[in-house]
């Protein structure tokens, strides 16, 4: 498919374009998740390194969401969700899209190496296993969704490493929660939007299809989800630690996406997975805000 500018369609403003094409309610979400592991991590707050961090975060996640739609620009076209982003709406060129991930990930390597080294090293992992191995292995098998929670999972711990300029058993613990969390969250996103990403051949379940063998493993993803988000209160995982009122109410939280991964089992329905999905996005929202507010009130 040729796209260009030359399509007959609404004009978008420069700044809606780059919302659109970066994915900024996503980017956001995972420049969330790179502050708190920044609080976590941090015995005093450095404003200037926080600002950093959050502008070298946005451009990484921001290039690699732009690689992703040059990519899949044909694929986009063909499903009711995406076939309106810049690039299949011809809102955007390729070339323009193309130079804009260049710098966005120029920039965003260049920002967060003036933090440290290593978060700059993870920062470009994330975007090579993005866009090199978990992009293209969508329409090849469902081992996508394991690949892509590697880069997926980094984020809450890039912002424990940012700050210590260290990889340990914190960020590493970080990096598991975030990892396991994963795996309800887009096979609940998998399961309601089938028939749409069935269009563009992805395969986003473990067994390629809406049965009960999907539905017991998003319930044994997030049994182990939440057992891992609860490990720091056993004191085995360093400096990263939550007291048993804090983990209680994760506890809670944790009955509750269960809840909603127990009623996708039952009743099969894009509504149960639906709001599987909105429940594993409050999940690790409230969790990431449970550990920092733990933290800094003990």
């Amino acid at each position: 498919m040729s796209v260009s500018n030359s399509k007959s369609i609404p004009n978008q403003s420069l700044i809606g374009t780059f919302t659109e094409i970066t994915k900024f309610r996503l980017s956001v979400s995972v420049v969330f998740s790179s502050v708190a592991g920044y609080l976590l991590g941090a015995d005093s707050i450095d404003f200037f390194v926080l600002f950093l961090l959050c502008v070298g975060g946005y451009c990484m996640v921001g290039a690699s969401n732009v690689y992703n739609q040059i990519i899949e620009r044909d694929l986009d076209a063909l499903m009711d969700r995406t076939k309106n982003r810049p690039l299949p709406a011809g809102q955007m060129t390729v070339r323009s899209a193309f130079i804009l991930a260049i710098v966005l990930t120029v920039l965003g390597i260049a920002v967060l190496y003036s933090i440290n080294p290593i978060t700059a090293m993870f920062g470009a992992i994330s975007i090579f296993m993005y866009v090199s191995l978990y992009t293209p292995l969508k329409t090849k098998t469902p081992l996508s969704v394991f690949v892509g929670a590697f880069p997926g999972a980094i984020p809450f711990m890039l912002g424990w490493v940012a700050v210590t300029g260290e990889f340990g058993i914190e960020p590493g613990t970080l990096f598991m929660i975030q990892f396991f969390w994963q795996f309800p969250h887009f096979w609940a996103i998998g399961w309601f939007l089938y028939d749409d990403y069935k269009k563009a051949g992805f395969f986003m379940l473990p067994n390629g299809k809406r049965d009960k063998g999907t539905a017991i493993q998003v319930i044994l993803y997030t049994i182990w989800t939440v057992l891992i988000s609860l490990i720091p209160v056993l004191g085995i995982t360093g400096k990263l630690y939550l007291t048993p009122l804090s983990a209680s109410l994760i506890g809670v939280l944790g009955v509750g996406l269960l809840y909603y991964a127990i009623r996708l089992y039952k009743e099969k329905t894009s509504v149960a997975a639906k709001q599987l999905m909105l429940a594993s996005v409050s999940y690790i929202t409230l969790l990431q805000i449970i550990y920092v507010v733990d933290k800094f009130l003990r």
